[in-house]
């Protein structure tokens, strides 16, 4: 099987430069065949992907996304539409939520070790994804999670700001979304929004945000769906709502360990088919990057991407399943 590593050397300041040249040497040593193809704008990692898939004419590749969340996101979207194409991922990035979700080693040497142990024994795994349809009918995959409103505001904000840049250089990258929810906690309008579960419709008045989770991470290590699984073929939502400014702080600090689920103003439902409808269009962001404003459909695929991940994915699900999509 040919093997491809996507790096974005531009990962958590250029850190993501050093884990490469780690990465390299093991390869090297190990005598693995392999070809490195290095991201040099938003969506070129996309684009990389679906090249090489097309090149391939149907034969199984392996793409290693080697960044942050936004590389596997953009590896993600090429990769799907092919089933031949067989998706890992070692963290080089300032988020990470993907490795938190699916078990990977934090360690980019142990991830990449793993990784090879189980390409060499072919211990695949199909896991779902979502599907965005946005209102210009465009499909977009998303493996983490999706949200719109309050966090996807701070998320476009989060990605665009030189402070993140700051922050990382510093080692407190994860703090760079408690900088900005504070800075837009006491002007940020709420909205009544329509959320539409398998056909069954839920109004949030005075709603924050709602997220769509593929798995229980996001934001940099906030557990905001703990129950999440990629390989139960549902979706879980959160919501938001009928909350103060100042109790939104309280809760915001239990997202860490998931206790804001205790919170009567949290509503949490699951589903394979959800609409999300505001009374004012909405900031919507798929794996921390902005992808325009509400409405949206979001739809589950279940097991559709074939994975090489470590250890087990949820509590109770076996990871070397090879069934048919």
């Amino acid at each position: 099987m040919n093997i491809y590593f996507i790096i974005n050397p531009q990962a958590k300041n250029g850190y993501c430069k050093k884990v490469w040249r780690k990465l390299e040497s093991i390869l090297l040593e190990k005598e693995i065949s392999y070809m490195a193809f290095f991201t040099e704008y938003r969506g070129h990692a996309k684009e990389i992907v679906q090249s090489l898939a097309v090149k391939t004419e149907g034969k199984k590749i392996m793409m290693i996304a080697v960044g942050g969340d936004g590389t596997i996101h953009e590896v993600i979207n090429g990769a799907a539409p092919f089933p031949n194409v067989i998706v890992s991922f070692i963290p080089g990035g300032s988020g990470n939520d993907f490795s938190r979700g699916f078990r990977i080693s934090k360690k980019p040497t142990q991830a990449l070790t793993a990784l090879l142990q189980q390409l060499d024994q072919e211990q695949i795994t199909f896991v779902d994804t979502g599907i965005i349809m946005n209102k210009q009918e465009e499909n977009l995959f998303f493996i983490n999670n999706m949200g719109a409103g309050f966090d996807a505001l701070i998320s476009k904000q989060v990605n665009q700001s030189k402070i993140k840049r700051i922050l990382n250089r510093l080692a407190l990258g994860k703090f760079v979304y408690v900088y900005f929810l504070l800075i837009n906690l006491f002007t940020y309008k709420k909205s009544l929004i329509n959320v539409r579960i398998d056909g069954a419709d839920y109004d949030f008045r005075s709603a924050w945000f709602v997220t769509v989770s593929n798995q229980p991470f996001y934001g940099g290590g906030m557990k905001i769906s703990p129950e999440a699984s990629p390989v139960d073929g549902k979706l879980n939502i959160t919501v938001v709502h009928n909350l103060s400014r100042v109790k939104l702080l309280l809760v915001f600090m239990t997202v860490f360990w998931g206790g804001h689920t205790r919170f009567k103003e949290v509503s949490l439902l699951t589903g394979r088919s959800i609409q999300i409808n505001s009374n004012s269009p909405l900031h919507v962001h798929a794996d921390g990057e902005d992808i325009g404003k509400t409405p949206v459909q979001i739809n589950i695929s279940h097991r559709n991407l074939p994975v090489i991940i470590n250890g087990h994915v949820n509590e109770g699900e076996e990871t070397n399943s090879n069934e048919a999509k």
